[in-house]
């Protein structure tokens, strides 16, 4: 059976979201380890999974979830205040901690979520723009995964797809005569809302178009292929999702 859906890039990052937390290595590291989620736009959205799956009612606001944004002007580019990661430690929230806090604690079997800005497809590969000079969160990150073989997963949506290798992308970025953001490639396991899919329902997705107008820019229509438990388990998490509202309002 084949079935073709569209998604907002809000809906995208909650079905990325709830895709996260299902993942069988995640749920062990709920309850046994540590994980990490660090703060972004997509990232948020798998908090509020992790914080909803653990009945963990301590305040949490999506929009002062991040560090850096690419927005309109109706919307900061900068959270307002101090940010911190959420930190889960066998399966208890640990407040006001940030990635440099506990990060280089981490163990095998922890788990760290980092967002990225690009994503390549078709070699599964991201990459995260950096303002930093110190490269902010993603050194501890990066020292944590090459380092000490510390899981990295990184959710990113499609609507961030780029056709060029990251590496070739990240070489044009730090040219000495470049100005403004660099862009990172990032190690660990790329979860797209393709991936999502194939986790959540057992169908294959496809990519097969893309944007919009009035609320749809940035959206894609995905096409799902699979038997017909899987397109009824797939009808039921789109209509779900797709009740998302814009991205942080």
């Amino acid at each position: 059976m084949i079935r073709t859906y569209f998604l907002s890039v809000a809906a995208g990052k909650r079905l990325i979201a709830k895709a996260a937390v299902a993942l069988p290595e995640v749920q062990e590291a709920l309850s046994k380890h540590t994980i990490v989620v660090t703060a972004g736009t997509t990232n948020a959205y798998i908090a509020e999974e992790f914080l909803t799956l653990l009945g963990d009612t301590t305040p949490f606001v999506r929009r002062d979830f991040f560090r850096g944004a690419t927005a309109v002007d109706a919307i900061p580019g900068k959270a307002s205040g101090p940010v911190c990661d959420l930190v889960i430690k066998k399966g208890k929230r640990v407040l006001e901690k940030t990635v440099d806090d506990i990060v280089p604690r981490l163990e095998k079997g922890d788990v760290i979520f980092k967002g990225a800005n690009a994503v390549n497809l078709e070699a599964c590969e991201a990459g995260v723009l950096i303002g930093n000079p110190l490269l902010g969160t993603s050194l501890p990150i990066i020292q944590a995964a090459f380092g000490r073989k510390i899981r990295l997963i990184v959710p990113v949506g499609l609507e961030k797809r780029v056709d060029v290798p990251i590496s070739d992308l990240a070489n044009l970025l730090s040219q000495p005569e470049a100005e403004g953001l660099g862009l990172l490639p990032l190690p660990g396991e790329i979860l797209t809302e393709l991936d999502a899919v194939e986790i959540l329902t057992g169908a294959v997705a496809e990519l097969v178009a893309a944007g919009g107008i009035c609320g749809a820019e940035g959206g894609y229509w995905l096409t799902l292929e699979g038997d017909d438990s899987e397109i009824e388990e797939a009808e039921k998490l789109f209509s779900e999702v797709k009740k998302e509202p814009a991205a942080f309002l």
